[in-house]
């Protein structure tokens, strides 16, 4: 199971930074809890390469807490705006030096907007 929860953080990590290539070149660690039924799993991830590994991360800038099985599906499906709402309604924790949650946030709201942009401007 925590081979899975690996395959996962790293399947999820690509396609977000997929969709905002800006965060690639981040050298950052950042610390993932997932909760389950009785059970939390920690697992540290670094990047940039992403490099995944199940305990915990002690030396995490950023930390992650979700439930086990909404990361699941967010993992499998989700799109960065999936993501921004995750976040915003409480689905998923973020928590760190404020300096660095804002930076990927400002990040992520660029890109969308040059998204947003990409959209209006595309010829019928």
């Amino acid at each position: 199971m925590a081979d899975d929860a690996k395959a996962l953080i790293e399947l999820a990590t690509r396609r977000f930074i997929g969709e905002v290539p800006a965060l690639e070149p981040i050298k950052l660690v950042v610390g993932v809890e997932l909760k389950g039924r009785g059970d939390v799993q920690h697992f540290r991830l670094e990047m940039p390469g992403l490099k995944v590994t199940k305990g915990p991360a002690a030396d995490a800038r950023v930390r992650v807490d979700m439930r086990r099985e909404f990361f699941n599906v967010m993992a499998r499906e989700a799109k960065v705006a999936d993501w921004v709402e995750a976040f915003t309604y409480g689905q998923a924790k973020a928590s760190g030096p404020e300096q660095f949650i804002r930076l990927i946030v400002n990040v992520v709201e660029r890109q969308q907007e040059r998204e947003r942009t990409r959209k209006t401007h595309r010829p019928a």
